[in-house]
Order: structure tokens, then C-alpha cells, then sequence
């Protein structure tokens, strides 16, 4: 799951969405649970205020009364944490009976405080005891009428509830835990298996840009077969366009050859005849140059038309080795030895014959200047941040070179820097055409040797 990845976003908002609905969960369970933890503990305490209640109802002395059938020895021990106070209200001066274990102070008076009671009359609530303690304490008005109005309170320490409390919150803190991590792994299992049609689309869409097949094959879910069946689709209507362009290219080079042809016969048969016709000199240098205008932008759309679905692969070892034999041949006489050196697994995504062209130019270049020396090394230049893979083929030679003026004239077609030398002009900027149509581009540096060194980026596959 990489950064800005579909699974990563799925991934994250997923666990967002889980690590909310468990925390609301788990505090809404806690509260839940003290709420329980306190009624059960209200309960208790409620079962001795009732007995008091009872004692201080049955009480005939006129005095205070006392409990005298709390059978539990915990209110005997001083700040044992359980208490019972027996207040009067009813007079000027009120007056307390408390419990052994709250040998000073007093517990405080809820009604005072405001806390409401229930349908039955019981006030609960929390507050302060000995050694500043937190009380849980409940707490009933008893009106005997003449006889005097009452309140009678129990109360016992809150430590009880909280450690209950915790208790529990761990327990739900860590089972909390153990399904959330459940959770989230079947989660991300589940998104990668439910993503990997994608991966599956993505691998068939590699295979199609590097040539090893022409059409996305497979099965694919309901959802992305039909991405994938427009896929194919454009790729057919792709080569479709392309089929009719070289068409109209060959149908266009056909149509235009014969006239060419016939007048520049035309004017060299004139120009035999009557060699000071001027106007046969015309014709013959003007059709000459369209004779080399239309080669060229020929040219320049048939490579187009090929570069459109590149997506052929050829080897660059075998065709590098088997131009350098061969132009070896070709200037032995000179003394021009060629020179190759290939990195191992290089191929080219793209045809073979614009590769062969641009390598043909641009080596045959080099031994036409060089004095004894060309040498041609094919190295990889890894994309990086997502981009294609491209590879460099360099070309040295030791021939006189070129300036940085020259070299940026060397590149307009059909401008040729020496007339001493063969050719047309057209290679060099050929080349950087079919080369920025591959993505790629052809750039001039000076060569170790002394010479010309051309640089050549192509895509690798």
C-alpha cells in the first residue's frame, strides 16, 4: 500500500471509520457497565438504609434512635469506609447519631445539596468522607410526624466502584484491541484481494506497452471488464488509424513519385538538349528539392504512424554488433575500425527499423569524419518517480569535431556543413525526429577522442 495508492486510501478510511465505531462502542459499554456497577452497589447500601429506616421508624424513646439490627461488624471499625448517620431535621438544632466507624464528622446531607430523589424517595449521589474520601451514599427522608422528620444516609468508600470499573475498562480496552487488530488485517486482506483484478489490469496493460502482446487478455470482474473491454477497443481503433495513415502515406509517396519523376526527366532531357535553358535548370533544381521535401515529410509521417503503437521489442545487442560489421567493411579502406560495447538486456520498445535508422545514421556519420576510430556504447538510464525506462546509446569518434555553432546547424534539415562529403543532409535531423517521437532526444558533446560525440536517448522495454 504506497502512498496515494487506491488500497491505501481504502485502507485508511476503513480504519478511521472502525477506530471511531470502537471507541464510541467502548465508551458507551463502560458507561453502561458503571451504571450497572453503581445500581448493584445502591442496592447493597439501600438493604442496610432500609433496616435503619425500619429501626428509626419503630423507635418509641423520643430520643434519637439507633440501629440495632445492622448485623455487620464492618460499621464497628473506625474509617472502615462504610458508614450510617441518623440526622434530625425537624428542629432549630439538629442532632446526629452516626456509626463507630465515623468517630468525627459528618456525613453530608444530600437534600441539602440539591439531589433529587426518585419515585421511591431514595436519594443516591457522590461525596466527601473521612481522609477525604470519595462516598458513594444514599439516602431517605423518614417523617414520623410528631415524633419528629428524619434523614437517614448510608454510605460506603467509591473505591470499590472504580476499581470494578477499571477492572472491566481494561478487560474491554484489550478485547477492544485484539478485534480491532482483527479487524484491520481482515481488512487489508480483503482490500488487496478485492484490488488485485486491477494489479491483474495493470500487468496485462505493461504487457501491451512493451510488445509481449497486442490485446489485454484474461477474465475481469463485472466492474473493470467493461474498462478493460474499452481498453481493447481503443487499442483496435488505434491501429486501425494507423493501418489507414501508412495507407494514405504509401498512396500519397506513389502519386507523387511519377510526377516528380517525369519532370525532372523532363527538364534533364531539355537541359541536354538546349544546355543554356534556363528555365530546364529551374525545373530540374526546383523538382530536385521537392523531390527531397517530399522524401522527407514521407518520412517523417510514416515514422509517426509506427511510433503511434509501439509496441514491438527488439533486441539493441544484435543490431548495434551487425551495423558495426558492416560499416566496418564499408570504410576498411579508410583504416575506420567501429567499436561496440552493449549492456546485457537491452532492447528497444519500439520497430526495428527506426532503430536500425537511427543507428545507421548517426555511426555511418561518424565514420565519415572520424580519422580511425568510432565507438558506440548502448548504456540503461532507469526511470525514476513512476517515469519509462529509457537507454543511451553514445556515439565517439575522433574525426576534427564540431563547434557549438555548428552543432546546432548540424541539426536543420538538409543543411550539410561540409559539400566535400556525401549525403543529403536529412540524417542527422531525421534522427532527432524519430527520436523526440519516441520520447527520446539526440543531443551533440564533445568526444574523448576529439571528435564528435552524439548522445541518443530511446525507451527501454
Amino acid at each position: 500500500m504506497r502512498v496515494g495508492s487506491l488500497a491505501l486510501r481504502l485502507f485508511a478510511s476503513a480504519t478511521l471509520v472502525s477506530v471511531a465505531v470502537l471507541l464510541v462502542t467502548g465508551l458507551a459499554l463502560s458507561s453502561i457497565y458503571r451504571d450497572a456497577v453503581e445500581r448493584a452497589f445502591d442496592q447493597r447500601l439501600d438493604v442496610y438504609l432500609k433496616t435503619i429506616v425500619a429501626d428509626v421508624a419503630n423507635s418509641t424513646t423520643g430520643a434519637m434512635p439507633e440501629p440495632t439490627t445492622l448485623g455487620d461488624p464492618i460499621f464497628n471499625f473506625p474509617i472502615s469506609g462504610w458508614y450510617w448517620q441518623i440526622a434530625r431535621v425537624d428542629r432549630p438544632a439538629r442532632e446526629f447519631k452516626t456509626s463507630r466507624s465515623l468517630p468525627e464528622g459528618r456525613l453530608p446531607l444530600l437534600y441539602e445539596q440539591g439531589t433529587s430523589a426518585d419515585l421511591t424517595g431514595l436519594r443516591e449521589a457522590y461525596g466527601k468522607g473521612p481522609s477525604n474520601q470519595t462516598l458513594r451514599i444514599v439516602e431517605r427522608t423518614v417523617d414520623l410526624g410528631e415524633d419528629g422528620r428524619y434523614v437517614a444516609a448510608v454510605a460506603a468508600d467509591a473505591a470499590e466502584i472504580e476499581e470494578e470499573v477499571e477492572g472491566f475498562n481494561r478487560a474491554l480496552a484489550i478485547t477492544l484491541a485484539v478485534i480491532g487488530m482483527a479487524f484491520l488485517l481482515t481488512l487489508a486482506f480483503q482490500v488487496l484481494f478485492g484490488l488485485r483484478p486491477l494489479k491483474r489490469l495493470l500487468d496485462a496493460l505493461h504487457q501491451v506497452r512493451t510488445g509481449k502482446t497486442d490485446r489485454l487478455e484474461g477474465a475481469y470482474p463485472q466492474e473493470i471488464a467493461p474498462l478493460a473491454a474499452e481498453v481493447n477497443a481503443l487499442i483496435d481503433a488505434n491501429r486501425e488509424i494507423v493501418e489507414r495513415a501508412r495507407t494514405h502515406v504509401g498512396n500519397l509517396a506513389h502519386a507523387l513519385k511519377t510526377p516528380l519523376s517525369v519532370l525532372q526527366n523532363e527538364a534533364a532531357r531539355t537541359a541536354s538538349l538546349h544546355p543554356d535553358d534556363a528555365l530546364a535548370a529551374k525545373v530540374a533544381e526546383q523538382a530536385a528539392i521537392m523531390t527531397g521535401q517530399v522524401a522527407h515529410h514521407l518520412e517523417r509521417a510514416r515514422m509517426a504512424a509506427r511510433v503511434t503503437v509501439a509496441t514491438t521489442v527488439e533486441e539493441v545487442g544484435p543490431i548495434v554488433e551487425k551495423l558495426a560489421a558492416t560499416l566496418a567493411k564499408v570504410y576498411r579502406a579508410r583504416g575506420i575500425a567501429v567499436e561496440a560495447e552493449v549492456a546485457a538486456g537491452m532492447r528497444f520498445r519500439g520497430e526495428r527499423q527506426d532503430l536500425e535508422e537511427i543507428l545507421g545514421n548517426l555511426v555511418d556519420n561518424g565514420c565519415k569524419w572520424a580519422r580511425s576510430l568510432v565507438e558506440v556504447s548502448v548504456t540503461p538510464l532507469p526511470g525514476t518517480g513512476g517515469q519509462r525506462d529509457f537507454f543511451e546509446i553514445v556515439i565517439d569518434d575522433d574525426g576534427p569535431g564540431l563547434t557549438p555553432e555548428q552543432q546546432a546547424e548540424a541539426l536543420k534539415r538538409g543543411r550539410r556543413l561540409d559539400e566535400t562529403k556525401p549525403g543529403s543532409g536529412l540524417g542527422l535531423s531525421i534522427v532527432a525526429e524519430l527520436a523526440a517521437l519516441y520520447g527520446g532526444k539526440l543531443a551533440f558533446d564533445r568526444s574523448p577522442f576529439g571528435g564528435l560525440r552524439c548522445i541518443v536517448r530511446l525507451p527501454a522495454a
